[in-house]
């Protein structure tokens, strides 16, 4: 098997199985983001306590990249603190540009050959940016 197969099933698995997928029933920083370009949209849920990330979640609809980038996402930063999770997400915009970066969560590995494809790196950093956003959003609710 090449390794872009591998990838490819692993963005799929990602996709046809989300990790995380979901909403909280307790109090979360909620955050909505779309990409007008495709029509993808998500909405990300982060439980932070004490500057780390207990849990998140999220819901949306789009491409397999966008979903599957955000399951992935949910999966890495669980456990982290804010801090690590930002490091994440600014790694993450790395790989997007090309930069060979390597992750813990290794799934997220699958997402590297996406920067071949312009118009896929929105679909690809959107639950990033989304939880950018839920920390910046919860760091003002202090």
């Amino acid at each position: 098997m090449q390794l872009d197969d591998l990838y490819r099933r692993v963005i799929m698995d990602h996709y046809k199985t989300p990790r995380n997928r979901g909403t909280f029933e307790e109090e979360a920083v909620t955050i909505d983001l779309n990409n007008p370009t495709c029509g993808d949209k998500i909405q990300l849920q982060l439980q932070i306590e004490e500057n780390r990330i207990k849990a998140a979640k999220f819901v949306g609809e789009g491409c397999s990249i966008s979903l599957a980038s955000a399951s992935m996402m949910t999966a890495a930063v669980k456990g982290k603190t804010v801090e690590e999770a930002l490091e994440m997400a600014e790694q993450f915009s790395k790989l997007m540009k090309g930069e060979p970066i390597e992750f813990e969560y290794e799934d997220i590995d699958a997402l590297s050959g996406v920067n071949k494809f312009p118009a896929r790196i929105k679909c690809a950093t959107l639950g990033w940016n989304a939880l950018r956003k839920g920390v910046a959003k919860s760091q003002q609710q202090e």
